[in-house]
């Protein structure tokens, strides 16, 4: 038996899925890795981190399958789009790298859409915000002057990674359309846009497809990562396309709902659909998109939730399932690193509001799970104002989905039904992408006929629904109220 690896970067862990051949899954590891908070609005990562969570990542997988490494076929990695890593002319790190929740660039996102908005909309289908490469870089190049001096060379993250083991420079299309340093309409670098923050087009990564082998593994890293020198290595491309595919959303008006780091509501279409709450992105099948809304703080919430207050998922969602829809009054907004849709305003902070005495922990735990809810409702109805036509059945994507309360809230919450497969993970994802790549599966239909599984359906309350949304409408109002407080400070 053959197999292939499919390897995920994500937020706050690395996952890393074995399917064989008939796209079972043989085993799967997972390791989790910090995100920084230097200061305030920074968000970042060491790439140090990254490259040991592979090691680690891989060396467990094959002790868990109990396979020999020559018998996989071939490798693949994905990871959070446009999380940029400037390197030497060495190409060594400089610094950490810039996570794209990172906010500090907001005066310089500002600014570009002030002054450029338009022009660098018809190019990269997105208005400049804290979220994308060229304000990130001109915030490097105006406070780290030093280190950006010194820069010779940009890296995304799963390029970073993937460099490490194959000592080949380049990315995919994908990934360079979240740049904002990338002209959507000729498909390549942008001289213009790089000018912009000071750099050239030859420090960027050449641009491949995401299923090209642009190289091997190196006898080097097979040494650290237990992999087989010579195993081909695909370029691979973004987690969310990658956990799109996974999902089985490869035809034209299939809808996926993630619950990861961030959340997204994404619709499968033959064409982007550009406008400046939308985050427009090609599909690895030929042809297609994905647009969508995205929320900035999803899982995310979750997890600073539980880290910052103790205690288990299980634990937590125990105690959230006891209370009431609209937790006696209780609001958060996760609002953590600001928002995108359907704001783009990075100044939005996250709240609890209407606390009372008679609050206990269950009920913090389900304001969290529940506001994460409107903040997908508040995508979905703006996603509706544009008349995109979408299936009346969602596939659930994210390792938030796992837990079926949350995922019931977010049926619920959206009215719609949500189905899941065995897997939705990118890394499964990556793992069919890598059968594509060296001809296992005809393509990505024929990887999503013989791989992907479903699971069961998630169908939504009517009762629920109605209750929900008249908490919505509360919860719209504090935003609207709070909103300029906060953009004051």
């Amino acid at each position: 038996m053959k197999y292939l690896l499919g390897i995920d970067f994500g937020g706050g862990a690395s996952k890393a899925t074995l399917i064989d051949t008939n796209g079972n899954i043989i085993a799967d590891n997972t390791v989790e890795y910090p995100t920084l908070y230097p200061e305030n609005g920074a968000c970042e990562q060491n790439p140090k981190d990254w490259i040991n969570a592979l090691c680690e990542n891989c060396k467990a997988l094959l002790s868990k399958s109990g396979i020999d490494s020559g018998d996989i076929l071939a490798v693949a990695i994905d990871s959070a789009t446009h999380t940029s890593l400037v390197c030497d002319k060495n190409f060594k790190p400089l610094r950490n790298a810039i996570h794209w929740t990172d906010t500090r660039s907001r005066k310089q996102a500002d600014k570009l859409r002030e002054e450029l908005g338009e022009e660098i909309f018809k190019k990269s289908f997105h208005k400049p915000d804290t979220i994308w490469t060229l304000p990130q870089l001109i915030w490097l190049k105006e406070n780290e002057p030093d280190v950006f001096a010194e820069t010779k060379y940009i890296f995304f993250e799963k390029d970073y990674v993937r460099y490490y083991i194959t000592g080949v420079f380049c990315t995919d299309y994908i990934e360079a359309e979240g740049s904002m340093l990338f002209d959507c309409n000729k498909m390549e670098w942008d001289n213009e846009l790089c000018k912009l923050c000071g750099i050239t087009t030859d420090m960027l990564p050449p641009i491949v497809k995401p299923t090209d082998i642009i190289g091997k593994v190196t006898a080097e890293a097979s040494k650290t990562t237990g992999l087989k020198a010579d195993t081909p290595v695909i370029c691979g491309t973004t987690d969310t396309v990658m956990e799109v595919f996974a999902s089985g959303a490869v035809s034209k008006g299939d809808v996926t709902v993630k619950l990861a780091t961030a959340g997204r509501i994404c619709v499968i279409t033959d064409k982007p659909y550009p406008d400046r709450h939308l985050v427009n992105y090609s599909h690895i099948a030929d042809g297609l998109w994905y647009p969508g809304t995205a929320t900035k703080s999803c899982a995310a919430s979750y997890r600073w939730y539980r880290d910052t207050f103790g205690g288990e998922y299980k634990e937590l969602d125990m105690g959230a399932a006891e209370l009431p829809i609209g937790c006696d009054g209780l609001i958060f907004h996760p609002y953590l690193n600001g928002e995108l849709t359907p704001y783009a305003d990075p100044m939005l902070c996250g709240s609890f509001t209407g606390v009372r005495a008679t609050h206990t922990k269950a009920h913090f735990t389900r304001a969290v799970l529940e506001g994460v809810a409107y903040s997908l409702l508040d995508s979905k109805l703006y996603l509706d104002c544009l008349n995109i036509p979408y299936n009346t059945v969602a596939t659930a994507i994210g390792g938030g989905t796992k837990g079926k309360l949350w995922r019931q809230m977010i049926a619920d919450a959206l009215g719609i039904a949500l189905k899941t497969t065995e897997s939705s993970d990118s890394s499964f994802g990556s793992a069919m992408l890598a059968g594509i790549a060296v001809g296992v599966f005809k393509d990505a239909k024929d990887a999503v006929e013989k791989c992907v599984k479903e699971v069961d359906i998630t169908y939504p309350n009517p009762e629920n629904t109605e209750k929900y949304r008249k908490v919505f409408e509360t919860y719209k109002k504090i935003h609207d109220v709070l909103a300029p407080i906060y953009s004051e400070r």
